[in-house]
C-alpha cells in the first residue's frame, strides 16, 4: 500500500461522493495503490449510507464508524491507526480541499521531508470569523512553538507512516500536528495548495473554537518543553519563589531583632509567608508530577525519542 487517505466526516452527506469522485479522477492515472480511509465521526444527516454504498461499489473505500461525535482530533487519530500505506495524507471531507494537490505534496515529500503541510494562500472562508482569528492562531502558535509555518488549520497535509504511527493525538491537538512532530525533529516544509468554497453543508468551526486554541497551546508547550522533565519547571517557580520568600521573611526577622521595628502592620511579612508556602507546594508539586511522567512513560513503555535511521 502506497498511499493512505484519513478523512473525517461529520455531516458531509452532499460532499462525500463528490470527494471519492474526485480523489479517483486524481488517483487512479497515477497507478499508486491508495486506501480512502472515511471517518464518520457521529454524523446525522445521513452520511453512513453514503459511505456504506461508496465501500460497496469500492474496496478500496474503508469506513470507520464512531458511536458518537467524538471531534475531529479523535477521527484522524482513527484513522491514522487504521491506515497502512508507508504514506498517509489527511485531508477534509467538505471539499474544500481539492486532492489534485496531493501527487504535487507527495511529490515534495520524497525530496526528504517528513511532513508536508498545505497552505491555503487564497484561502476561500469568511473573513471575520474565520480566516482573521486563524491568521492570529497560526501567528501565535508560530511564535510558542517556534515551527514556523503559515496555516496551521489546513488539514490537508502528507505524511510519512512512521511519524504518524507515533503521532498521539488527544483533545483538539489536530490543529498543532506540525509543531507536535517537528519537536521530535521531523523535517517539516509547507506548499500552497487550493482551497475551494463550500457548496454544500455548514462550517463546524467557529470564533468560540479560537478561545480553546490557547488553552490547547498551553498543553502542547508544556508537553514539549517539560514532559519528561516536569519537576525542572515546578521546581524552578518553588525554588524562586522559596528563596525570594524566605529573603523576605529573613529581613524583617533581623529588623525585629535587632531594630525592634513592629511587624504585625506590615503586609510584607504576609507576602514573605505567602512566598514560602507557594514556594514549597510548587516544588511538591514538580516532585509528583515527575513520578507521573515516569509511571506515564514507562507503564506504557513510550519512548521519549523518534529513531530516523539505524544503519548496523
Amino acid at each position: 500500500m502506497y498511499l493512505s487517505l484519513v478523512v473525517p466526516v461529520y455531516n458531509e452527506v452532499e460532499n462525500l461522493t463528490p470527494l471519492y469522485e474526485r480523489v479517483r479522477e486524481v488517483l487512479d492515472p497515477t497507478g499508486w495503490t491508495y486506501e480512502l480511509i472515511l471517518v464518520d465521526d457521529g454524523s446525522t444527516d445521513g452520511s453512513d449510507r453514503v459511505l456504506a454504498d461508496l465501500h460497496a461499489k469500492d474496496t478500496r473505500v474503508k469506513v470507520l464508524r464512531f458511536r458518537r461525535n467524538f471531534g475531529q482530533t479523535a477521527a484522524l487519530a482513527a484513522g491514522f491507526d487504521y491506515a497502512h500505506g508507508d504514506i498517509v495524507v489527511s485531508l477534509d471531507g467538505d471539499m474544500q480541499n481539492d486532492p489534485v494537490d496531493i501527487p504535487k505534496l507527495v511529490a515534495k515529500l520524497n525530496e526528504g521531508y517528513d511532513l508536508v503541510n498545505g497552505w491555503r494562500l487564497d484561502r476561500q472562508d469568511p473573513f471575520l470569523n474565520r480566516r482573521l482569528p486563524s491568521q492570529i492562531a497560526n501567528w501565535v502558535i508560530g511564535l510558542t512553538t517556534q515551527v514556523k509555518i503559515h496555516d496551521y488549520g489546513c488539514t490537508l497535509k502528507v505524511f510519512r507512516r512512521e511519524v504518524v504511527k507515533n503521532l498521539k493525538l488527544y483533545g483538539e491537538m489536530h490543529r498543532f500536528i506540525p509543531a507536535l512532530v517537528g519537536d521530535v525533529g521531523a523535517r517539516i516544509t509547507e506548499m500552497p495548495v487550493t482551497h475551494h468554497p463550500r457548496k454544500h453543508g455548514t462550517s463546524k468551526y467557529g470564533l468560540t473554537r479560537t478561545l480553546w486554541v490557547i488553552l490547547d497551546l498551553l498543553t502542547v508547550k508544556f508537553l514539549s518543553r517539560y514532559a519528561t522533565r516536569p519537576s525542572h519547571l515546578f521546581g524552578f517557580v518553588g525554588l524562586v519563589a522559596f528563596l525570594l520568600g524566605g529573603a523576605i521573611t529573613a529581613v524583617l526577622g533581623v529588623q525585629r531583632l535587632f531594630f525592634g521595628m513592629r511587624l504585625s502592620e506590615r503586609p510584607l511579612l504576609w507576602l514573605g509567608i505567602l512566598l514560602v508556602v507557594v514556594g514549597v507546594q510548587f516544588v511538591t508539586t514538580g516532585l509528583l508530577a515527575e513520578m507521573l511522567a515516569r509511571t506515564y512513560h514507562e507503564s506504557q513503555e513510550k519512548s521519549v525519542y523518534l529513531i530516523k535511521e539505524v544503519l548496523e
